[in-house]
């Protein structure tokens, strides 16, 4: 059955302003906000017929699809940022329809052309099922929001219900802001640049494939991850090796990591004249499959 809740981990240890770009730490404040939200909760008005809460829509293949935004309030101004998630309802295959994505109840993906070849330690006590296209980015969030969940346990589980969710049904998400299982999230504001009418034209984007848990942006106050040696060191090192923040650097500066413009520093404001390479280039869906 469908459910957020489990055991409780253990402690061991874009609104009106200009745009900006780096790391911050935010909370969630709203999601998929109706006109009325996005008043009292965001301070922004809109029209009745506003195109900013169509949420629902149509592939141009017939697949129905969902967009998930999701407000980030920063923790230190109060800024707001909207981050997206395109969920299409459509079952997940890599380019030569050889192998499908499975996710399974704590939001884990992994791949396999059979479900019996599915490691031990994605099904051992775990419900699984063929991931749809767009959740493995979504359920990577949320697992990253939702991190007081402690996702070793068997009785801790994270899966929202697909047909509900399809038919534009947050009521789930929404009722875990503020909620005993969520805390902070590191993310990386990035500008997009698109060609629009022969011109090019910036954007405040948010990075939506890769998020840090909170406190994880001190680490890059200690050292320059932007620096081409260290991101060489990095790549060098195993999976297993990489520390959560070393992780997230990866994934980052990788080969389908980020395509805007981005710096692995404390959130500032953005200056046009240091985005000296403008692009349209575009974040593949596909790549990360194989």
């Amino acid at each position: 059955m469908a459910g957020i809740g489990g055991s409780k981990r253990e402690n061991t240890g874009s609104g009106d302003f200009g745009k900006k770009v780096g790391l911050f730490e935010a909370n969630v404040v709203a999601i998929n906000p109706t006109i009325e939200e996005f008043k009292d909760i965001l301070g922004m008005e809109l029209k009745e017929d506003s195109k900013a809460v169509e949420y629902l829509g149509e592939t141009k293949d017939g697949n129905n699809y969902l967009r998930v935004d999701i407000w980030l309030e920063e923790l230190k101004n109060k800024d707001k940022f909207k981050v997206s998630f395109f969920l299409e309802d459509k079952e997940r295959e890599n380019k030569d329809g050889t192998k499908n994505q499975y996710v399974n109840n704590v939001g884990m993906c992994s791949w396999a052309a059979d479900e019996n070849d599915l490691a031990d330690w994605f099904k051992k006590d775990r419900d699984y099922r063929i991931a749809y296209v767009g959740e493995e980015d979504f359920y990577n969030f949320l697992r990253t929001w939702l991190c007081e969940l402690d996702y070793r346990k068997a009785t801790t589980t994270l899966e929202i219900e697909w047909k509900k969710l399809m038919k534009g049904n947050v009521k789930q998400l929404k009722d875990e802001i503020n909620g005993e299982w969520c805390g902070p999230v590191g993310a990386l504001a990035t500008i997009i640049v698109k060609e629009r009418d022969g011109e090019s034209k910036e954007y405040q984007g948010i990075y939506n494939k890769a998020f840090l848990y909170g406190g994880g942006l001190k680490q890059f106050r200690l050292v320059d991850y932007g620096n081409r040696k260290t991101i060489d060191n990095l790549k060098n090192k195993k999976p297993k090796e990489l520390k959560a923040h070393e992780k997230f650097v990866v994934n980052v500066v990788g080969e389908y990591g980020c395509k805007d413009y981005y710096i692995l520093k404390d959130l500032q404001d953005y200056n046009t004249d240091d985005n000296l390479v403008a692009s349209d280039a575009f974040i593949s869906e596909d790549g990360d499959d194989y």
